[in-house]
């Protein structure tokens, strides 16, 4: 079971960064955190995936007035997405007319949701930006959509503001991510073998992953990821 766990955390981040490559080469709009991350990226010169490192880490020490625990998980997040978002954008060349941008974003928002369901199915624990959310729902008693909508508006803003992609492929992502994940989701899932009472690694008995969270959390609760 470690195995799979670990087969399926690993090949879920690789997959989600693999995913953020291809919504960049499409150039029709990104989810509000990578508008964000993309936004710094061309005013500081960094690569994509050095940001999304960055902020991921950022986000990280948001975490500690809320009272939120990383797993495992959460720290693979937080190196492997932007690993292999970088790798990504090096080997898939960009698309100047329609059609391949379409096939483009469309291949993005499967893969997206694959990568997941497969990162969340895993049980590790939440993604940095996942954590932040929940953590902020959990520490004023706002809904994890009222807190995930609060924060996509600033971070989406910011990012416009600096210069991050915004479009068609924004509406597409929050409107079909929440319920691809939720179809995929339960095929990916990994039962929970602790006994009765006890969380797996990584969760709390809030679990996101048992509120049919995403991998950013609470895909079903989409605007959105993650990461």
């Amino acid at each position: 079971m470690m195995t799979r766990r670990l087969a399926q955390l690993f090949t879920g981040l690789a997959m989600y960064g693999i995913s953020l490559a291809l919504f960049i080469r499409a150039g029709l709009g990104l989810d509000p955190w990578d508008v964000f991350h993309q936004g710094v990226a061309g005013k500081t010169g960094l690569s994509i995936g050095a940001v999304v490192i960055i902020v991921s880490f950022l986000v990280l020490l948001l975490w500690i007035p809320l009272r939120q625990r990383p797993g495992f998980g959460t720290l693979c997040n937080a190196v492997l997405v932007g690993v292999f978002a970088d790798v990504g954008l090096a080997l898939i060349p960009a698309f100047s007319h329609l059609g391949g941008q379409i096939a483009l974003l469309g291949g993005a928002v499967m893969l997206n949701g694959i990568a997941s369901a497969c990162y969340i199915g895993a049980r590790f624990g939440p993604g940095a930006r996942d954590g932040l959310m929940t953590g902020l729902a959990k520490r004023t008693g706002w809904s994890v959509r009222l807190s995930r909508t609060l924060i996509e508006v600033v971070v989406l803003g910011v990012g416009w503001l600096l210069g991050g992609s915004v479009g068609v492929g924004t509406v597409v992502y929050a409107l079909a991510i929440g319920p691809l994940v939720q179809l995929l989701l339960p095929y990916f899932l990994v039962p929970a073998r602790e006994p009765a009472g006890i969380p797996a690694a990584g969760q709390t008995a809030a679990s996101p992953i048992d509120s049919k969270s995403d991998n950013r959390e609470d895909q079903s609760e989409a605007p959105l990821a993650v990461s």
